[in-house]
């Protein structure tokens, strides 16, 4: 089933946003290689068990709001659904090297989300 593995969070100063969530949680920040600035991070749960994952990167726009990636197993297949119930594909399948494929849409409310293939060495078990 199609559930949500990732997170991204926009921000207007980056290193303001990762002292208030790690500061607030206690989410450790682990820089990503690449071309523009990102931090991720995993949250955990009660016990210390990994969760989902985060991600913290610079406002592309005033309004953008908080990102949700649901894992399916292909971007084509799940934007043809998307398109085909309503919703608007807003940003096409992506890669995002060695890690898998994304692409942002936008639902019939006009809720933005994000589906999200993961490369086969990345793919949750």
């Amino acid at each position: 089933m199609a559930t949500i593995v990732h997170f991204e969070i926009p921000s207007d100063n980056i290193e303001r946003t990762k002292k208030f969530y790690s500061g607030l949680f206690g989410w450790k920040m682990e820089k990503m290689p690449g071309p523009m600035e990102y931090w991720m991070f995993t949250t955990t749960n009660e016990k210390g068990e990994k969760m989902i994952g985060g991600g913290i990167m610079k406002k592309m726009h005033p309004q953008q709001p908080i990102t949700n990636y649901i894992s399916v197993p292909s971007v084509d297949e799940y934007t043809k659904k998307v398109q085909s119930l309503g919703g608007k594909v807003v940003v096409p399948k992506t890669e995002v090297p060695g890690y898998g494929y994304f692409a942002q849409c936008v639902d019939t409310e006009g809720n933005v989300f994000a589906i999200w293939e993961a490369t086969q060495t990345h793919r949750q078990s």
